[in-house]
């Protein structure tokens, strides 16, 4: 556990991401379905879950305001008669949160082999994005010069 006071004292305009870290240090992260984050360059990301089992329609993936939420439940069967001697692929219903940066934006999800995939782009608006500055100089007056006699 982290003592976080000193980040609130010398900080200004951080409290949202000190609040969060706050809440990830006090709060027990789900394990299902497990994931992995990739970085595919500078800008692209991908999220990969394994969602064996599950359809594509029995996916649900919803973005809100700087939440990304995946949730998945299997559509009601009919009850078989078969008989699990060991029933290892878990098929119950989950939800995983993820918090996006500003200008994430998800792409598209596609699904192969029981893996899914959410594609994530960052778009930085022109209006945000570093620029240059020139530095204009003093414009001189006209300079006579003198002369070398021969």
């Amino acid at each position: 556990m982290f003592d976080l006071t000193p980040l609130y004292r010398s900080t200004v305009g951080f409290d949202r991401l000190a609040r969060m870290l706050d809440e990830a240090s006090t709060f027990e992260a789900p394990t299902y379905p497990p994931y992995n984050i990739e970085r595919l360059s500078d800008d692209e990301y991908r999220i990969t879950m394994a969602v064996a089992g599950f359809a594509p329609s029995d996916i649900s993936i919803e973005v809100k305001g700087a939440a990304l939420t995946v949730s998945g439940k299997k559509a009601d069967k009919p009850e078989s008669k078969a008989e699990f001697l060991h029933q290892g692929i878990a098929s119950r219903a989950f939800e995983r949160r993820f918090q996006v940066a500003d200008h994430v934006q998800v792409q598209g999800a596609s699904m192969e082999n029981g893996l899914l995939h959410i594609s994530l782009k960052r778009e930085v608006p022109e209006a945000l994005k570093p620029r240059s500055i020139p530095v204009n100089g003093v414009v001189q007056g006209n300079v006579i010069e003198a002369r070398k006699a021969a």
